[in-house]
Formats: C-alpha cells, structure tokens, sequence
C-alpha cells in the first residue's frame, strides 16, 4: 500500500503538477518499539475525528516526507522565521456534463451546495462565503473575496502555520479560531518588521489585506513546468464561470453589475495545473457511475482480470499514459469505461487536495532570480508552493460518491433554493431579449 502512494505521487501526480510541486517521499523501515511509543505520544495531538482510525504498528514501514511548513528547496533561510499557509481550495469548476440531470448544478458549484447538509448535519456553525469558482477565476477582486471568505470562516479549508506551528484555522470540527486580533499579532512582524504601524481594527485589516495579496500572487505564480502542462481538456469555458450562490456574485448583483470578470489562471500556476487535473471529471458522477457499473459487472465475471486493469495498481508510466486518453465517444468497451473511472479517481484526488505556501521575510540583497520572491509594501519573501493530500480515491468510494452527490443536491433544492429562487431567478436572467409595452395613461 504504501508503495503503491510512493508510486502514485511519483509516476502521476508529479506529471500533472510538476517536480517541484509534489513531493511523493520515500518508504523507510523503522522499529517497532519506536512506532508504539510515537502512536502513544501523538494519540492526544490527534483531531477527534481521526482517533477512531487505527494508526499501523505492525508493519514497521512508514513514509518519510518533508515537512511542508517549512521552505523547500532554500536551506539559508532554515533558521529564519518562516509562515505558511495551507489551503484545500475544492473544486474549481461547474460540471458541464451532459449526463447532469438536475440544472442546479449547472448553476451551483458541489462545494456551495454541500455547505448547507454540511450545516444542517451539524459539522459546521454556518456556511461558508468562501466559493471555489472565485478563487479558481484568476480575476484578483474575486480571489481576494475567496481569500477573505476563508479567513473569516477557515473550516478545514485554511491553515496557517508559524515557525510550523498551528496559529490559525480549525484542529478540528467547529474548532476554529478566527480572532483577526491574534492572527495580526503573529504577523505582524512579516509584514511590517520596522513597527511603524499602530494597533487596533485597522491595523488588523491591512495585515489581513497583505496577507491576502501575498497568498493570491503565489498562486498565481510560474514556478515549474509539467508534462500534463499541455494537455488537451475541456476549456473551462464550456462550464460556466461563476457560481450563482457565490456571494460575491450576490453582492455585485445586489449592486446592478451582472458581468462576473474571470480573468483566466497563468498556464503555469498551480491553480491552473489543480483545475486541469480536476476537469478530468468530464462525465460527473452521474455520467460515470453506469461506467463504473460496466466494470463492477466485468469483475464480477472475471475477477482476475482485476491486477491486468491496474485498479489496485502498479501506478507507472502505462497507468498515466492510459489517463492522457480524452476521447468522450463510448464505444460500449470495457476499456472506455475503465479509462473515464481511472480519470475520474484522479479528478477527485485533485479536488480534495492541499496547497502550501511557505513564506520567509528576505532581505534584497539576497534575493536572486533562482528564488522566486513576492513583494509586499514593506517587506520581500522567497517562498515555496507545493501540493500534498495526493493519495488516489479508491475505486470502492465510488458508489459513496453517486449518493452523496444525490443528497447534497436533493437537500439543496428542497431546503435553499425553494427559499431563494423567487429573489435570485430575476436577477440571473442572463442574455434574454425583453420587449417594452406601452401603455396610453
């Protein structure tokens, strides 16, 4: 198992994100009186979600992986303060499938939409204004917005990390801190390191502000190239490009604007890598799961053909090179189906991954055209982008996934959008001809 994740991040993921942005780590063998001791050490440290999850003390293997808190690739600036930020940014696109059934999710992003079950289940206080289409638009405003929304309600979608320590954002379920005052206070001195600034709210806001700008030009910087780079999916375009529960888009609508600015992602981002990798979700659940069902039946007829369909793996270079199939005609093979539930798997580990951001003040002598650096009004950083959370979605989780999606847009329509379509569906008549009547008074 645990060389099968080596492999996946290695083979695959490394091809759609680039070398410097996935680090896949290594096995290494370790004693097992050390395991036990570790798991007893950090069995306290753990969120309560997770403890009912056994950890492996048997095996005597782990993976061995750089901590991502840290700057990578730079050790001159190992002993200075460094500031990371970690962001699981969702996904970023609406489906555009034809295979959708029901509108709404032509018109409301999944993450939106599974705010509210999220709610009503009691996972969280209250939804989110945070909106993955905002952040995913490359305009700057909207992605300040999406910023903003998960700072002000971080769920487990935001982290913010000091000298590798957690100083902001959830440990666990409904255990956020959200003090802007103490979050300010960390950071004060990255931003402004010479004190000429005061306290109080406004203090705190421009901080924030700077924060904020500095998180936005990282994701929207070129740091690496990758072979997955010039592959030829879907264009975003055929989805739409905002979300209609957004509440930036509510609030510009509010105000008589009704154009939504997508400026586009850098090619060469990790934003735009993130989202080429997810748009490989091209059918949406509900177009893949008789696919998958195709290749459920298959097994069941010949389950040993399962280690020649590579769905436990190995994942190498065939396994990826199978993936750079986007044909959408299905020609009723198993082959077809297998390839559209492979690419799916991958979508899904895409949308649920994470990106870090680690930061270190620099001064301007040091900084050189090897590093890349980010300017802020009163101080320079050299920082690293790199992506984790890359294991592959299992294959069984399918079916999970097909009645989820049912649920959160089931409870959707019946419990948000029966409230809000009166209001919402005049405002969102996008592109339609009107005829004006007059009347003799």
């Amino acid at each position: 198992h645990l060389q099968n994740i080596v492999d996946f991040g290695k083979h695959v993921m490394k091809q759609f994100f680039g070398e410097n942005y996935v680090h896949h780590g290594e096995i290494i063998q370790l004693p097992l009186d050390f395991v036990r001791q570790l798991c007893l050490k950090i069995q306290p440290e753990r969120p309560e979600s997770r403890c009912d999850k056994d950890m492996d003390t048997l095996s005597g293997y782990a993976m061995c992986l750089p901590n991502l808190t840290r700057l990578q690739t730079y050790r001159f600036v190992e002993h200075r303060p460094i500031l990371c930020i970690e962001i699981k940014p969702k996904c970023g696109f609406i489906p555009f499938s034809s295979h959708v059934s029901q509108e709404i999710k032509h018109k409301v992003c999944r993450y939106c939409m599974h705010q509210h079950l999220k709610v009503a289940n009691g996972k969280w206080k209250r939804p989110s204004k945070y909106c993955p289409l905002d952040l995913f638009s490359g305009n700057k405003q909207r992605m300040h917005f999406a910023l903003k929304s998960l700072l002000q309600e971080a769920q487990n979608n935001l982290k913010i990390f000091k000298n590798g320590e957690l100083i902001y954002g959830c440990k666990d379920d409904q255990d956020c801190v959200s003090d802007w005052n103490e979050l300010a206070c960390h950071l004060k001195p990255f931003f402004f390191p010479s004190n000429g600034l005061v306290s109080g709210p406004h203090c705190t806001r421009t901080i924030v502000k700077e924060l904020i700008h500095v998180i936005t030009m990282t994701l929207l910087s070129s740091t690496d190239a990758c072979r997955a780079g010039d592959m030829k999916t879907v264009p975003v375009s055929q989805g739409r490009s905002y979300c209609e529960a957004s509440a930036f888009n509510k609030e510009l609508v509010r105000n008589g604007k009704h154009k939504l600015e997508s400026s586009g992602l850098p090619r060469g981002c990790l934003l735009y890598k993130t989202l080429q990798a997810q748009m490989l979700d091209t059918l949406d659940i509900e177009g893949l799961y008789p696919l998958y069902s195709r290749v459920e039946q298959y097994l069941e007829e010949f389950p040993e053909e399962r280690s020649t369909l590579q769905i436990d793996g190995p994942y190498n270079e065939a396994f990826y090179e199978k993936l750079l199939d986007l044909s959408t005609e299905d020609d009723g093979t198993v082959a077809f189906a297998l390839t559209k539930v492979q690419q799916y798997r991958i979508a899904m580990t895409a949308k649920d991954c994470s990106i870090m951001i680690a930061l270190s003040p620099c001064l301007q002598d040091e900084c050189s055209e090897q590093r890349p650096v980010v300017l802020t009004s009163k101080s320079r950083f050299t920082f690293s982008v790199s992506v984790l959370d890359l294991d592959l979605k299992p294959y069984e989780s399918i079916p999970h996934q097909y009645k989820l999606d049912g649920k959160i847009v089931n409870y959707y329509l019946k419990n948000v959008q029966a409230k809000d379509d009166p209001v919402m569906s005049n405002l969102f008549k996008e592109n339609e001809d009107c005829t004006l009547v007059l009347h003799k008074v």
